[in-house]
């Protein structure tokens, strides 16, 4: 290896510290002797050669448990033969998924031959297939926990070979877009009361900001077959019968007639194999829709740019900033059919209109139309308010150029937010589109005024939630639903420097299928609050649109779709209806099992029905197929950890608005008690009563550090919390997809003054992939460490990431190189303190830091730029908790340690005081 890539040895060879005095048992340990091992090093299972980190979680697990049930089922080698490193992973000797992820999901279908009139396998032919094993583990003695488990995929989904038409790869749903909190459905609701398990599904239909970015397969020739009585969309799990003339519901069992055109191309005039339908391989397909899906003609994209411009806007710079920016993201706007039409109306003590000509009309100019009555305010002109973006570009980018020097000087201290949502409202409401709004003051004029509330009285007090989380206007919610039956989408950009209700302005994202994005103390003094702002607007804009969508759920007979989580309105008992479709959330739906599953497979069935930003008809389909079983022990083996943890999650912020925080916490707490007690007593074998640990099942033994890890987010946490951001932290975490809510209630916590050699690098594929799914060209990340301060040396350097924002934590007593390599300074005094980004230095290791920090920035399925906060640890000589004379450090020392979830915070336990308890519990 070249010489660049040589890691410095920062702490073993130049600095002489006493390892054992930052030992604890159970947690960490000390500073890296010469010779030790890098799994030793990176939090790695030492004495164990050849387990991969991402694995080992299971692949290891016999080193502390043993099979919760006695003897592996005999099966077939030749089945064996195709088992891969999941199912190893959960100790499933069995099958194969046929549900692991694809390179593209969008591939060409190789289809499997069979003879005409043999499509598929009914559920009687099929062979009886063994289930995930059972294994438990002991919590206590999993310490720290193997949080490696967090990476994993859920556990296989185990589907006989032939129950899909053609067998590829993808025929069942993979989890990015569709899982489920158990992969296999008990049979009966009393079944599934008995588990303490919840069953609900998390649907996330688009799973990328564009289509090119994860492409999937387009059935483009408007031929749509659905079943007669639950009208479910045709799937790879259907059967042929008749010869092929009919095929057979997979999910209500009615036998239907198969469309002319799956065998003979009638524009062509030449005979087709259906087999190589798109819709009857890939679990995750979009149909172009016949005019008859279409209730009115494809509207245009249409964006209506509410802006503050009041004096708090002027000040902070947030009104320069934010017209700059959608002047500099116009391009990105989805435009290629030249439909997108644009509106802008100002927003202080009055309205401000803008009458924007066509380009052709050279002898006109903009003209700004200032509206004072807000009582009913009415549109001040028929045309020119909103205007066809690629007809008026030259005077949009004029507009947006001189944006601020309109308002600057201004002294308006007021803010009719009120009037200006119902005027924008009433500008598009025949439309539909986008308001995206742009505000940094507390609306106090007009309907809608909001006043701040009183905090200190109630804050960490049984009455905080109804006090400060509940909307304070009902104007809100309820103009909300108004904008959702006008196919109306609101967005909120907060970026104000005082209080600004977020608990009752994001009621406007909430119900109509938007987002809520809050910038606390925003100012443009900051060029770090400038570019997180720009790049997230631009990102936001650039997102493809589906307009006018719908979105139900299918499940088989005997199961019911009961409760909906996340970012729409219930139009009827199952249908979520989206103005436009966000592609950076995700949704849980809670299922019920209502009758007796009969059938060894049940199905689920998403469709999204939308309008592309093109003007092109679409519906998403996403199937998924899972096993049912009448044994608990199945329930609990096939059960997804993380899933069940976003379910709770969604529950935990209902109890909070019906109830109080604390009673969320409780709730949390009490969900996980019973799990424990439910599998001590129905599957722990020789229950031995209060000498019994606490166990649990291994592919669960990651959700009582979850739960706990939840009770202590900034969201649902004791302790004094502004409401503002205890109010955004409960809106992120009932939006955010999985992957990034696991992150923001467990944050990765990276070791970087000793990471291994190919960290911060382009990944070769020379090496260990030390991440599953690491293409070749991709920067490697270190191995994650468990969240707790115990694996902090003081001459250490850590990046902590929490999904929101970046922390740079660098030990009080790091040696001079390592500041100087990092930051060009020879003292760490001299290291900048808060939100800063780091010097670009020639320094290898600079460089290595600022890739690993640029590869965690990296998303292409969400809008958000992590902000990188600097901190400097306290060194030896300074307590962490004392005052010092830097008042900053302290606070942000505070906030990064927050996220370290692992050890005692605010009045809470550490996990290993918290497992104590549920031991107790247990076995009380």
């Amino acid at each position: 290896m070249a010489s660049h890539n040589r890691r410095r040895a920062y702490p073993s060879a130049q600095y002489n510290l006493n390892p054992a005095e930052s030992v604890q048992p159970g947690y960490g340990s000390g500073a890296p002797q010469v010779g030790t091992p890098s799994a030793q090093i990176y939090g790695g299972v030492s004495g164990v050669p050849g387990v991969d980190p991402l694995t080992q979680g299971f692949a290891s697990m016999n080193l502390n448990q043993q099979p919760a049930q006695q003897v592996a089922p005999v099966v077939d080698p030749s089945v064996n033969a195709g088992l891969n490193g999941v199912a190893q992973a959960y100790g499933n000797p069995a099958y194969p998924p046929l549900n692991s992820q694809p390179a593209y999901y969008g591939q060409s279908a190789q289809p499997s031959q069979q003879p005409l009139g043999s499509y598929g396998s009914t559920p009687s032919q099929l062979p009886a297939l063994p289930m995930n094993q059972l294994y438990s583990t002991d919590l206590l003695k999993e310490l720290p926990p193997p949080i490696s488990d967090l990476q994993l995929p859920p556990p296989p989904v185990i589907l006989a070979p032939g129950i899909s038409l053609t067998g590829q790869q993808d025929s069942n749903s993979p989890p990015e877009y569709f899982r489920s909190t158990l992969n296999v459905l008990p049979t009966t609701n009393n079944l599934l009361k008995k588990t303490k398990l919840p069953l609900a599904l998390v649907v996330r239909p688009y799973i990328s900001l564009h289509n090119s970015e994860v492409p999937v397969a387009v059935v483009s020739d408007a031929l749509i077959s659905r079943c007669r009585r639950c009208r479910t969309y045709i799937n790879p799990f259907v059967t042929f019968q008749e010869d092929g003339k009919r095929w057979r519901c997979n999910l209500c069992n009615l036998l239907n007639d198969t469309p002319m055109g799956f065998d003979f191309n009638q524009a062509t005039s030449t005979p087709v194999n259906r087999l190589e339908r798109s819709e009857l391989n890939h679990a995750v397909v979009e149909f172009v829709a016949p005019p008859e899906y279409m209730v009115r003609a494809p509207q245009p994209l249409v964006f209506v740019f509410v802006l503050d411009v009041s004096a708090a806007a002027l000040a902070n710079g947030a009104l320069a900033t934010v017209s700059r920016t959608i002047l500099d993201s116009l391009d990105r706007i989805p435009n290629k059919d030249g439909r997108a039409r644009v509106s802008f109306i100002g927003v202080s003590s009055s309205l401000t209109f803008f009458q924007i000509p066509a380009d052709e009309e050279a002898d006109k100019e903009t003209s700004l139309l200032v509206v004072s009555d807000l009582d009913d305010v009415l549109i001040p002109a028929a045309e020119g308010l909103l205007v066809n973006l690629a007809d008026c570009r030259s005077n949009v980018e004029k507009l947006l150029a001189n944006f601020n020097d309109y308002f600057a000087g201004s002294g308006d201290q007021g803010s009719a937010f009120g009037p200006a949502l119902k005027s924008a409202h009433r500008l598009i409401n025949s439309l539909g589109g986008k308001i995206v709004c742009f505000t940094s003051s507390l609306p106090n004029i007009g309907i809608g005024k909001l006043t701040v509330r009183d905090e200190e009285s109630v804050a960490d007090k049984p009455k905080e939630a109804s006090a400060l989380l509940g909307a304070n206007n009902a104007f809100y919610k309820s103009f909300a639903v108004d904008c959702n039956k006008s196919q109306v989408t609101v967005d909120m950009f907060l970026t104000g420097s005082s209080y600004q209700d977020v608990a009752t302005l994001a009621n406007l994202p909430r119900y109509s299928a938007g987002q809520t994005h809050f910038y606390p103390a925003w100012s443009a003094s900051r060029m770090e609050d400038i570019t997180k702002l720009s790049k997230e607007i631009s990102n936001h804009l650039s997102m493809e649109i589906q307009l006018e969508a719908v979105m139900r759920i299918r499940g088989s007979t005997g199961t019911r779709m009961s409760a909906f989580y996340g970012n729409f309105f219930n139009r009827s008992s199952d249908l979520c209806s989206f103005p436009t479709f966000a592609r950076d959330q995700s949704y849980v739906i809670e299922m019920a099992i209502e009758e007796t599953l009969t059938k060894p497979y049940a199905y689920v069935q998403a469709a999204v029905l939308h309008t592309t930003a093109f003007g092109e008809r679409r519906i998403r389909v996403l199937t998924l197929a899972l096993p049912t079983s009448k044994e608990i022990k199945d329930i609990y083996a096939s059960a997804d950890q993380l899933a069940i943890a976003n379910y709770y999650t969604h529950k935990a912020i209902e109890k909070t608005y019906s109830s109080s925080l604390n009673d969320a916490r409780e709730y949390l707490n009490k969900s996980m008690i019973e799990i424990l007690q439910t599998y001590k007593k129905e599957l722990v074998a020789g229950n031995i009563g209060s000498s019994s640990p606490v166990q649990i099942c291994t592919n669960l033994r990651m959700l009582p550090l979850l739960l706990h890890s939840l009770t202590k987010n900034i969201g649902f946490r004791s302790g004094k919390v502004p409401s503002d951001h205890r109010a955004n932290a409960l809106n992120l975490l009932g939006s955010m997809p999985l992957p990034y809510l696991i992150k923001y209630i467990y944050p990765s916590v990276y070791s970087l003054h000793d990471m291994p050699d190919d960290c911060g690098l382009p990944f070769t594929g020379e090496e260990d992939v030390p991440e599953e799914g690491l293409k070749v060209g991709e920067t490697v990340l270190p191995t994650p460490l468990n969240a707790t301060i115990t694996n902090f040396e003081k001459y250490g350097l850590y990046l902590v990431c929490n999904t929101s924002e970046l922390f740079l934590w660098v030990g009080g007593d790091a040696v001079p190189q390592l500041v100087n390599d990092l930051f060009g300074f020879e003292d760490i005094s001299e290291i900048p303190i808060g939100k800063v980004d780091l010097p670009e230095l020639d320094s290898d290791f600079n460089v290595r830091v600022r890739n690993i920090i640029g590869k965690i920035r990296e998303h292409y399925d969400t809008i958000v730029y992590q902000n990188l906060y600097i901190i400097r640890g306290p060194s030896s000589n300074e307590n962490a908790y004392a005052a010092t004379a830097n008042r900053e450090v302290i606070p942000l020392r505070m906030w990064c340690m927050s996220g370290l979830v692992e050890d005692r915070s605010n009045g809470s336990n550490s996990y290993r005081e918290y497992l104590g308890q549920l031991r107790e519990k247990v076995v009380s």
